[in-house]
Formats: C-alpha cells, sequence, structure tokens
C-alpha cells in the first residue's frame, strides 16, 4: 500500500539472503546477510515511496508494467538491468500476512489520496480466518451461480462452436483480471472495489462503480430468486402430488409462495452476517449441489421422452448470431470481482501468492464443469433449450429435482454473498464515515432482500436477465475497471506495448457492454415470457 510521499515505511526480515532491490528513484544498494533489508520504489505519478522484504519471490510478469527498477545482489553485482516502464514486482507477495488494516479504512478514507498511504505488507487483523479451502469453495460458488445452467442457453445464442470458445476467453480474462484486481489493491492501499476505483478516479469514478456493482448484485439476487421460483415448486409438486392438488397445496406450492418463504426463512437470515468467511460452509454445499446439476444433466438427457428433444431434424448450430448475447451470460457466470475483495480479505494469510492459487484452481475447476453443461445441455435440446436448462426436463424426473432442489439451495446459499456486496456499496456511498449501526444493517439487508424479491416475483426469464445482467454490469467490472485502475496507477507512459493487453481489455469490455446491453433489450422487449408469466 502507499507509504507517506517522500517516507519509506520499512519491515523488517531476518532472512540470510542478502541483497537490495531499488526501484524507481532509489538509490541501488547492497546489504549484507543477518541484516534487515527492503524493496523500495517509488510511484512516479503520486511521488510516494514504497517499501517491501523481498522473499516469496513470486512473478507478476504478466499483470505489471509502468514502474522502473534496477536489482543487484551482495557487493553490487547487477542480476537484472533497470528497466523503464515496467517492473517485475517479484517480492510483492513478501510477508506471509501481508495485506490491508481493516481498523484504519475509516481514518484512511478521510485523508486525501497522498495521505491514504500504508505499508504494502501491512497486517489485517480477520475475524474470520478463513482457510485456502474455505476461500476455494467461496470463490467457486461465486463463480458458478445461477449463470451455470443459462450456459447451454448461451451456446444456443453462439453456436457450438463459439459457444465454448467464449467459455475459454472469457475464463482466462477473468482469471487475469481478478489477480490484477488483487494487485491493484496492493498499490493502492484500498480493501474495497469501490474504495480502489474512488483512489484512482476520484468521486466519478466511485459513483460509476457503486452503480455498476450494485446493479450487478440486484442482478444476481433477482436471479437467484427466480431459479428458485423456477426449481422448488416443481419439487414439492413432484414429491406431494395429492397435497399439490388441492386448494391448500396450490397455494402453498405456488411459486410466490414458495420463492417468498425460502427468501425469507433462509437466504434473508444468511445475509444478515456481515463476513463472508462464515460463510465457507455453505459455499461448500453449493459447489456440491453444482456437480449434482452437471451429472443429472448428462445422466437424464439421453432418458428423458424424446418429444422433449429438438427435432430429429434439427441442425446443431456450429455458429449464430447472438454472439454478444451469449458473452453476457457468460460473463455474468463468471465475473465475481465484486465480491473478490471480501474473499481476499478473508484468507487467513492473505498473501497474493496464496489468493493467486485460489483464483487458479477455482477459475479452473469453474470453467471444467461450464464447457460441460454448456456442450451437453445444448447438443440435448439444440433450439428447444431455455434460459434454465432445468427447466427443459419433466416435473417428475427424480434425478432432476434433487437437482433442482439442490440448485435452489446453492441459490440460497449464494444469495448472501451478493447481499453483502450490494450493502457494502450502499454503506460506501451513504455512511462512509459513521459508525456501524445494527439498526441501519438490518434495515438496508431488508430492504435489498425485499427489492430483490420484488424483482425475481416479476421478472421469469432467467435468459434475458442474465443477459442485461452480464452484459451491462458484469463486462463493466470485469473487463474495463481492473485494467484502467492499474494504467492510472503505474508510472510511465499509459500507451506502451507493455499496457497493451490493458486496453485491448478495455475496449472489449466497453464492446461488450453496449453490444450486449442494447440486443438484450431487444429480446426482453420481444420476448413473451419476460415479464409476467410468473404470476400464473
Amino acid at each position: 500500500m502507499f507509504g507517506s510521499s517522500g517516507k519509506h515505511q520499512r519491515l523488517p526480515s531476518t532472512s540470510n539472503e542478502a541483497g537490495r532491490i531499488s526501484l524507481g528513484n532509489q538509490n541501488v544498494a547492497a546489504v549484507q546477510p543477518n541484516v534487515e533489508r527492503t524493496v523500495s520504489y517509488t510511484n512516479s505519478k503520486s511521488d510516494t515511496a514504497y517499501d517491501l522484504e523481498p522473499q516469496d519471490r513470486h512473478s507478476l510478469d504478466s499483470i505489471t508494467s509502468g514502474f522502473s527498477y534496477n536489482r543487484i545482489s551482495t557487493g553490487g553485482e547487477a542480476v537484472e538491468e533497470t528497466t523503464t516502464g515496467h517492473v517485475r514486482l517479484r517480492d510483492l507477495d513478501a510477508d506471509e500476512h501481508s495485506s490491508f488494516d481493516a481498523e484504519r479504512s475509516r481514518e484512511r478514507s478521510e485523508l486525501s489520496p497522498t495521505q491514504r498511504t500504508d505499508s504494502l505488507s501491512e497486517e489485517l487483523p480477520h475475524t474470520s480466518g478463513a482457510s485456502m479451502i474455505s476461500s476455494f469453495f467461496n470463490l467457486t460458488n461465486a463463480i458458478v451461480g445461477a449463470g451455470l445452467i443459462g450456459l447451454p442457453y448461451a451456446t444456443r445464442q453462439a453456436g457450438i462452436i463459439i459457444g465454448p470458445i467464449l467459455v475459454v476467453i472469457v475464463a482466462l480474462l477473468v482469471d487475469w483480471t481478478l489477480r490484477l484486481l488483487a494487485f491493484n489493491s496492493k498499490l493502492s492501499g484500498q480493501q474495497s472495489y469501490q474504495g480502489l476505483v474512488e483512489y484512482c478516479f476520484g468521486r466519478t469514478g466511485l459513483l460509476a462503480n457503486s452503480f455498476f456493482q450494485g446493479a450487478m448484485a440486484g442482478g444476481g439476487m433477482a436471479s437467484f430468486i427466480v431459479v428458485v421460483g423456477d426449481t422448488l415448486p416443481h419439487v414439492l409438486t413432484a414429491l406431494m402430488p395429492g397435497i399439490a392438488e388441492s386448494g391448500f397445496g396450490g397455494v402453498i406450492f405456488s411459486r410466490r409462495f414458495v420463492v417468498a418463504f425460502f427468501v425469507i426463512c433462509m437466504a434473508y437470515p444468511l445475509s444478515l452476517y456481515r463476513d463472508v468467511g462464515k460463510l465457507g460452509k455453505t459455499s461448500a454445499f453449493a459447489v456440491v449441489a453444482m456437480c449434482t446439476i452437471i451429472t443429472s444433466v448428462v445422466v437424464e438427457g439421453p432418458r428423458i421422452d424424446p418429444a422433449l428433444h429438438a427435432d430429429p431434424g434439427t441442425p446443431v448450430e456450429l455458429v449464430n448470431t447472438g454472439v454478444f448475447q451469449a458473452i453476457g451470460i457468460i460473463t455474468f457466470a463468471f465475473v465475481c470481482h465484486h465480491n473478490s475483495f471480501m474473499i481476499y480479505g478473508s484468507l487467513r494469510k492473505p498473501t497474493l501468492n496464496r489468493y493467486f492459487e485460489v483464483i487458479h484452481i477455482s477459475t479452473g475447476i469453474s470453467t471444467i464443469v461450464s464447457l460441460v453443461i454448456a456442450i451437453v445441455g445444448y447438443v440435448y435440446f439444440r433450439d428447444k433449450t431455455q434460459g434454465n436448462i432445468l427447466n427443459n426436463f419433466p416435473q417428475d424426473n427424480l434425478l432432476i429435482n434433487i437437482a433442482r432442489f439442490l440448485f435452489a439451495l446453492n441459490m440460497i446459499a449464494t444469495f448472501p454473498m451478493e447481499t453483502l456486496v450490494a450493502r457494502e456499496v450502499i454503506d460506501q456511498l451513504f455512511f462512509r464515515d459513521k459508525e456501524f449501526s445494527m439498526r441501519r444493517h438490518v434495515l438496508i439487508t431488508t430492504a435489498l432482500c425485499a427489492g430483490s424479491l420484488i424483482v425475481g416475483e416479476t421478472v421469469c426469464n432467467l435468459g434475458v436477465l442474465l443477459e442485461l445482467t452480464g452484459g451491462l454490469s458484469a463486462s463493466f467490472l470485469a473487463f474495463i475497471l481492473p485494467p484502467a485502475c492499474y494504467i492510472q496507477l503505474s508510472s510511465g507512459r499509459r500507451f506502451t506495448w507493455k499496457t497493451l493487453p490493458h486496453w485491448l481489455c478495455i475496449c472489449f469490455g466497453f464492446t461488450v457492454m453496449v453490444l450486449s446491453t442494447v440486443l438484450s433489450i431487444r429480446h426482453a422487449a420481444s420476448s413473451k415470457e419476460s415479464v409476467g408469466s410468473c404470476w400464473g
């Protein structure tokens, strides 16, 4: 994090390895074994100095540029040449306990950007101390939420060739930009997405980020409710057909009642948690549910009534015209940037090395399961593929009903993570200088859950909801802001070969955001299932 301008904050090291790294305008010097050593560099944009302990030697070559540095070993022998415009910050993850000081975040928010400074290896006191396994479950659950069952529909939109390619491309971009966000937060000293964007772009950036982040979280909450409404009534009716046929059963098994009951009695209490680390067990269950869904679709697809499949003469579309709508759905499925800061901060030892490992494993597994359900689900139903692939199966299929039930519980378990994000956006915008209030916490949580419940009860076309939320908000949060913040934080010229990937990612994000949103609105306007049919 940023240190005070003109000053260095040093972190001691007892390592026997000799050497000193000097970056930017700092003098190159060597130190002897068994003495304290630091890494120093200067960000020319803010004229701010930073100190780090070089230990873990973690390379961030793929995401860092814009700084200059020298590195020498004991005795002054240069081991790496000075490089202008690019820095290999191998030592950013030096301290096992490096992260952000949560207790000082309020004080820092009241300071100017040049005053809002900390050591990059400052330790964060944790309340949750989540393990890497728990963080893996949280991140995987955040990635493959409601968007998972919409991926066959995305493949229908883009085609059997383009669809899987888009899944891989989006997954790679998400992996890269998640790591880029963590690196940006280290440089800026911010522990939230809003704080990072405000640091880089001021109040205007904060407002823009809050809008898109709030829309993403709200869209996620609403889509989870739509999934619950699509699944649980079918399950309950299949389990208790006698009750379902009675007048009383017709009420309690209706979509409106079931959704309201499960949101109020299960999702809402979980949403009152303030610590994402405590949701690790529910996220572990959600990942198990995800595996069950994949298995049920693969196994039951060939066994259901052939009349539910695509007509025998219907071809498998290799390339289709709905590429940008498909990108919106896939982006929604993978994007978890808006709650990645909470997952990162909940790690017991939140170093970049550990967090990057969590990111790689989570995105890798999510990509595999996404490809399986996207391809298999589309091949089975082709032009009949619905926005929720489980709706393509009959109501009385036992294995599919188990998958429906587990996926509904998955959504209920994931719902609180989106609520945490939406609540944080509101707190940062309107109550950042106020002490925590349990009354305010409960009121905001209640309002968020009630609002999403209304939307989820009214809109029941999951595909359209995923397209709109993914195209508008997810693209901005995942593909535009992370590289833009990095370019803003880095020193040197902004337009160089080293920053070309960042600019290409920004252009890709804007293209997807505009085209996907426009096309999705047109689709929603022409769709008979977008609004109103949920009330029958």
